[in-house]
Formats: structure tokens, C-alpha cells, sequence
């Protein structure tokens, strides 16, 4: 039996990849949602003090590029935090990662809403792919701000962040606490045909399973899949995902995300 195209690595919101790029075959790390400079971010929206998480975000990351040997990283997407583009301690921040990364494997945005000028900013030392997303061999990637291109719907797998989906969990006497969860089920054709303005028939469709990522920053909030008011914010979700399925980041299975 073959590896599967999109493993998780347990404990952690990263997934590893088996991606095909120009022809040859690829293993890939997948993160999504990294906010980088999110504390400075937080500092000018909401005037919230964080000291800066910035080190340890990049040895989290660094750490996994090493364990899992990959030949890519690809970003899922809200790479950067400011969404017009990033100044001060994001810009220092996102280039000390970019040299770091890029010394160690080729790098992959999938940019995302919150991506606004790192195209030009990062230049040729990293792929920014169309908003639409891309496909790297079974595998399509998108952010998920935006309905992904045909293109990454015709993947046996369509990897997908913006959400930074989570749970709420609660004890015997009602006590709360807060989990990251993967997000896995199929599509569903009808969802995409209908945005496309075409027939079922017409798209190449190969019945792909959907993975929605946690965010790799664990400072940002996210949508509580599970509580009731709590909307999505991917315009194909929660009508394009089909027999949802909530996963912690340890492997646990919670099933139905809405019954959790």
C-alpha cells in the first residue's frame, strides 16, 4: 500500500506532502497560516503587548523541514500577517525565515488574504503562485479566500487553511478549552459546478478528499467548527465539504465536527 499523498505529522499543524514539480516527484512540508509578525499586528489593531514569538516560530519550522526531509515547503497561504504588505519587525521576521528556509529546500506561497506585497518583496527566492492556488502533481493547494481554480480541483487531494478551524472541548463540570483540529472530508461537485456555471460532467472531477489546516501560529483565533453561530470563512464551506471529519493534531479521531 502506498504512502498517502497528505500525512499529518502528529503533534504538530504541518502535513507532509507527496508533490510532483516539473516532472519529478517531491516530498513536501505543508504549513498554513504563519502570521509572521502577528504580534506587532496585534499591537497596532487591537494595542495588545506580545513579546515577539518570532525565534521560536522559525526553529518550530526549521526543526520540521530537517526531521522530514523535504524538498519544499509549501505555505498554505497568510505567510505574512499586514494584508497591505509588511514593514518593521514582520519585514526582519519574514526575511531572517525566507534565507533560512531557502538554504534548506525551495519555498512555495500560496498567497493568502493577508499576503499583500511579499510577491515583490520576496522577488525570485520564493514561488508565489496565482490566488486560485496551484497544483504540484495529485496534491492542489489553495488558501481558501477565494474558490480554487479548476486546475487544483481536478487533484486527488485539495489542501486548504484561512479557517485556522478549532474545537471547543468540555470537561464533566463544564470547563472549556480550546483545540486546533485538522478538518478531512470530500467534496462535493455540485458546490463547484454550480460556481462555475457548468455541469458536473464538465469538470475533471477525481472525487478529492479535502484538508482543511490548522494554523501553524498558535496565537492567532480561528472558526470554532463545533459551536453553533460560529460562520466559515471560505465561500465554498461548510456547503463544499461532505461528511466533515475533526482530527487533533495528536491523530485523534473526533468524528462529525459539528457533534463534537
Amino acid at each position: 500500500m502506498s504512502d498517502p499523498l497528505v500525512e499529518p505529522i502528529p503533534g504538530h499543524p504541518a502535513a507532509v506532502a507527496r508533490t510532483t514539480r516539473r516532472g519529478f516527484p517531491e516530498r513536501s512540508l505543508v504549513v498554513a497560516d504563519y502570521h509572521a509578525g502577528i504580534e506587532a499586528g496585534l499591537r497596532y489593531e487591537r494595542g495588545v503587548e506580545l513579546p515577539s514569538n518570532a525565534a521560536v516560530r522559525r526553529e518550530r519550522l526549521l526543526s520540521l523541514l530537517d526531521r522530514t526531509d523535504a524538498d519544499r515547503l509549501v505555505v498554505l497561504g497568510d505567510l505574512g500577517h499586514r494584508i497591505s504588505g509588511p514593514k518593521g519587525d514582520e519585514a526582519e521576521e519574514l526575511t531572517d525565515l525566507v534565507e533560512a528556509v531557502t538554504d534548506r529546500a525551495e519555498m512555495t506561497l500560496v498567497p493568502g488574504n493577508h499576503d499583500g506585497g511579499l510577491a515583490e518583496f520576496f522577488g525570485d527566492r520564493v514561488e508565489v503562485t496565482d490566488l486560485t492556488g496551484v497544483r504540484l502533481g495529485d496534491v492542489g493547494f489553495c488558501h481558501g479566500h477565494t474558490w480554487p481554480s479548476r486546475e487544483v480541483l481536478a487533484a486527488d487531494v485539495v489542501c486548504s487553511a484561512h479557517e485556522h478551524p478549532a474545537v471547543r472541548l468540555e470537561d464533566e463540570v463544564g470547563g472549556g478549552r480550546k483545540e486546533r483540529v485538522w478538518l478531512r472530508g470530500s467534496l462535493a461537485a455540485e458546490v463547484f459546478a454550480d460556481h462555475f456555471d457548468v455541469d458536473i460532467s464538465e469538470l475533471e472531477w477525481n472525487d478529492p478528499e479535502l484538508v482543511v489546516f490548522p494554523a501553524f501560529n498558535n496565537t492567532s483565533g480561528g472558526t470554532w467548527v463545533n459551536v453553533p453561530g460560529q460562520g466559515f470563512l471560505s465561500p465554498f464551506l461548510p456547503d463544499g465539504l461532505v461528511d466533515g471529519e475533526a482530527y487533533l493534531l495528536d491523530g485523534t479521531r473526533l468524528g462529525d465536527y459539528e457533534r463534537v
